[in-house]
């Protein structure tokens, strides 16, 4: 498909009514089908209105489920009080708050809290972000274990050729996954000309994964494994890394390895460019309950259908400390945001998170339209949502008889 055609494409699909939960309004109107250089810079009513249904409006590959249903049971309902600022708020005002569309808590395995705003509803999908980046290093993980990838300490360009001669000459894998190439990279959300918007728009080479086409021009600015830069381009290459390792799409080596053995209940939407190939780093649809399930899959040890999806102790790797980034109590492990308490975190920007708490068993869903990629004050609350979660389930167990 050329990019005159994806044009085309994104034109007329900005004028069809969306259909399904909430789809009282028309889809965003959209000039260009590039998701990161338009998306970042949406009005609050185009995010409302298309996060929930942004396979109308960009080409996708199904992530397809399987024939039975990971069973999500109703739990007794747990009551959370959020406190921001010193004062205490009920969860639809949080919601109010934040933006969010969804809230979802699962502990052993039982809905604790459902609740949604802003049309969405449990049938609907939500895009992911940047939380699409865990569930693709997971890919990695699986890909490894399969044998498609020897060690995550191979070189990269052993996988992509394309990438020979350039700043990924020496970097393995493990300093991809971890973000600590030295490859210098600009994840500026509220800059047009920063990479992470200039990498959906600019032509790749001729015959050139367009990623691999991007990321073989930028310089050097550290030695390998001596930095650590967020960058979203990165998490495109593993991407790239698994599907040429695989040959299989992501999508359908998530549906194998994920989807339809754990039992997802509704299929998934994953964005792809031009030629096919997903975007590793974002813009994966899901529901929130099948986002509650991708919780529930790492913490069960990544075990589906039966089967170990994941080598051995990759999890405990994965989601523990390998690169600091700056912040007192937490740091970054394969694609999961990490806390130092052992908590782990799938981000995305405009308020998407998966938490996952593994010492009181619970995942903690967000799907959201901050009006912002990023905010310091809505993430503080985001934070403080998680703490009045763990201390519900805290003074739930101190009070048993």
């Amino acid at each position: 498909m050329t990019l005159a055609t994806l044009t085309a494409l994104a034109a007329a699909m900005s004028v069809i009514a969306l259909s399904g939960a909430g789809a009282e309004t028309a889809a965003p109107q959209i000039a260009r089908p590039h998701v990161a250089a338009e998306v970042l810079f949406w009005t609050q009513a185009q995010r409302e209105a298309g996060f929930p249904h942004m396979e109308t409006i960009f080409p996708i590959h199904i992530v397809k489920r399987g024939d039975h249903v990971h069973p999500l049971p109703v739990g007794k309902p747990l009551a959370v009080s959020v406190t921001v600022n010193g004062q205490a708020h009920g969860i639809d005002a949080f919601m109010a708050a934040q933006k969010n569309a969804g809230v979802l808590v699962i502990q052993d395995g039982k809905i604790r809290l459902e609740k949604y705003a802003l049309g969405y509803g449990p049938d609907g999908r939500w895009t992911s972000f940047s939380v699409a980046k865990s569930f693709t290093s997971t890919l990695v993980g699986a890909a490894i274990k399969d044998g498609y990838i020897q060690s995550i300490d191979d070189p990269i360009v052993r996988y992509i050729p394309g990438l020979k001669g350039s700043a990924y000459e020496g970097v393995s894998i493990r300093q991809v996954l971890t973000m600590t190439s030295g490859v210098r990279w600009n994840e500026d959300y509220t800059d047009p000309k920063s990479d992470v918007a200039q990498f959906y728009t600019v032509k790749p080479d001729p015959g050139m994964d367009a990623t691999v086409s991007y990321m073989r021009k930028l310089p050097r600015e550290a030695a390998p494994g001596t930095k650590w830069v967020y960058k979203t381009g990165e998490t495109n290459l593993i991407g790239v890394l698994v599907t040429a390792a695989t040959h299989k799409t992501l999508s359908d080596y998530l549906s194998e390895k994920v989807w339809r053995p754990y039992g997802m209940e509704e299929d998934g939407a994953w964005m792809v460019d031009e030629r096919g190939q997903e975007s590793g780093g974002c813009c994966l649809s899901v529901s929130l309950h099948d986002y509650g399930r991708m919780g529930l899959f790492m913490l069960g040890g990544g075990v589906a259908g039966g089967k170990a999806v994941l080598p051995d102790g990759w999890i405990a790797a994965a989601t523990h400390k390998q690169a600091d980034v700056g912040t007192a109590g937490h740091g970054y492990g394969y694609q999961w945001w990490t806390d130092d308490d052992g908590g782990f975190n799938a981000y995305g920007i405009f308020g998407q998170a998966i938490h996952i708490d593994p010492k009181r068993r619970l995942v903690v869903v967000l799907s959201s339209a901050w009006p912002h990629a990023t905010d310091h004050e809505l993430q503080a609350q985001r934070a403080a949502l998680f703490d009045a979660v763990a201390k519900a389930v805290d003074a739930e167990a101190h009070t048993r008889p």
